[in-house]
C-alpha cells in the first residue's frame, strides 16, 4: 500500500461535504476502498480517517490482545474504540459527508487541512494545525531523539 503523505487544504460545503484530495483518492482507489472510518483523535482536535480494511485489521489486532473475560478497563477501552466511530462512503464525485459532531469537535467550519499520516488521514482546522506544529528547534530535537531510539531498537533486534 502506498502511504498517505502530504498536506492539502480544501473547502467544506454547508452540509459538511468535502472532496478527498486527489492524491489520497488514488491510494484509496488502488486499495479498492470507498468506505472510510471516521473517529476523533484522542490527542488533538482533529478527525482521523482510516480506510475500512485497515481499521478492521487494527481493531482485530487489538481484539486479539484482549481476553473476552479480561479486566473491565480493557473491555471498556475496546468498547469505546469500536463504538465511537462512524463509517462514511466516498460518493461518485470523491466527497465524503463529515457528521456535524466531528466538525464541531475539530473546530472546523468551512476550510480543512488534510494531513497524510501513512495508513490514515487527519482532517484539521488549518488554524489548529498551525498551532500544534512544533517549532523548528523542537522538531529537530524530536527527530534526532526518534532516530536515535529507532537505531537502538534495531540494534537490539539484530542482536537477538
Amino acid at each position: 500500500m502506498d502511504a498517505f503523505i502530504g498536506r492539502v487544504q480544501a473547502k467544506t460545503d454547508a452540509k459538511g461535504r468535502v472532496f478527498i484530495p486527489a492524491n489520497f483518492r488514488k491510494i484509496l482507489q488502488s486499495m479498492e476502498e470507498s468506505r472510510l472510518i471516521l473517529r476523533n483523535d484522542i490527542h488533538q482536535d482533529c478527525i482521523v480517517i482510516h480506510p475500512k480494511k485497515i481499521w478492521e485489521d487494527e481493531l482485530n489486532k487489538l481484539e486479539e490482545r484482549l481476553n473476552d473475560w479480561g479486566d473491565e478497563e480493557s473491555i471498556n477501552t475496546y468498547r469505546m474504540i469500536s463504538a465511537f466511530v462512524d463509517e462514511v462512503e466516498l460518493d461518485s464525485s470523491g466527497r465524503i459527508l463529515i457528521p456535524k459532531n466531528y466538525l464541531q469537535a475539530a473546530k472546523i467550519s468551512d476550510t480543512v487541512c488534510f494531513v497524510g499520516m501513512n495508513k490514515s488521514i487527519e482532517i484539521w482546522n488549518p488554524d489548529q494545525f498551525v498551532k500544534v506544529m512544533m517549532s523548528s528547534d523542537n522538531f529537530k530535537s524530536n527527530v534526532r531523539k526518534f532516530l536515535s531510539n529507532s537505531r537502538k531498537s534495531n540494534e537490539k533486534n539484530e542482536q537477538q
